[in-house]
Formats: C-alpha cells, structure tokens, sequence
C-alpha cells in the first residue's frame, strides 16, 4: 500500500464522515478512528512489523503506523480515545424509559459495555441501545423525541 492510496482512504473517511474504518492490504492493517469533532485522533509511532507478522497501524492525519491495536494491549493514561455510538436502526430517540423517567445516561455518566444509552423506537419496538464501549459519556448529539437515521450520531464515549 502506498502514500497516495492511504490518502484516498482518509479523503473517503472524511467525505463520508466515518467514525471507524478499517482496512487489511498485503497483510498491513489499518484502523482509522476520528474522534466526536470528525478529526482524526492522534496515535504513537512506532516500527513496522516484521515480514509475516501481524500488526494493526492507526492511521492519523500524518500517516504513521502505530502499534498493536487497543484490544491487543491496555490503553496508556497518555492515549484518550473517543468512540462514537451510532443508531443502528431508522426511529425516534429516547433518552430515558418513561417521559417522566431520569436518562439512561447524561454527560459525565461513567458507562460499561452492555449498558442501556437509550431506546430507539422503530414500528411500534422499542430497541434498547447498549454501549459497546467502557468509559465516559463526553458528548449527546441528539435530544429526546428527534428521529434518526441509521449510522446517525447518538452519544460519544471517552473510552477506558
């Protein structure tokens, strides 16, 4: 893979407005996250791989490789990643179970994988929409009672 087709992939990461990418050529790996803002979130450099091995390279907008991804290793204090959860379904938002009910999560909340962020209803169903991610709620794109589209912005989430 070379200089100009990296640069492809981040000029299609921008112009689609991904959260994530994900991308495996000749054996490289590249993982391209932007953070809540859409801008690509920096990533250590280290080395790449030998031949034959297995490596995952974040890819920021300077283009280094990085090294093993974060569920290969234990994120350090120095690294803050945000992951954005996205609607993956059509429907209508809700912050909370019941009108008169407290939301599921506000701004700040500490949240765990598989905990309710919040309901989207979709013909008639209310879909419980879990966290995929451990960490902090930093940001709310959408208030309750707004339809949504799928892959839409729901909630980002500083992960630990």
């Amino acid at each position: 893979m070379d200089l100009d087709q990296l640069k492809q992939i981040l000029d299609l990461v921008r112009e689609h407005d991904l959260s994530e990418l994900e991308v495996e050529h000749d054996g490289l790996k590249i993982r391209i996250r932007t953070n809540a803002a859409g801008t690509v979130l920096p990533v250590p450099v280290t080395p790449p791989a030998p031949a034959g091995s297995r490596r995952t390279a974040h890819v920021p907008g300077d283009l280094a490789p990085s090294g093993p991804s974060a569920s290969d290793t234990e994120s350090t204090a120095e690294e803050v990643e945000l992951a954005v959860v996205r609607s993956p379904i059509v429907g209508t938002f809700y912050r909370s179970s019941e009108p008169e009910a407290a939301p599921f999560v506000e701004i700040g909340s500490a949240v765990k994988k598989g905990q309710v962020l919040c309901i989207i209803e979709a013909m008639k169903l209310m879909n419980e929409i879990d966290s995929e991610y451990d960490g902090e709620i930093v940001n709310v794109y959408v208030e309750t009672g707004q339809p949504v589209q799928y892959g839409e912005r729901l909630f980002a989430i500083r992960t630990t």
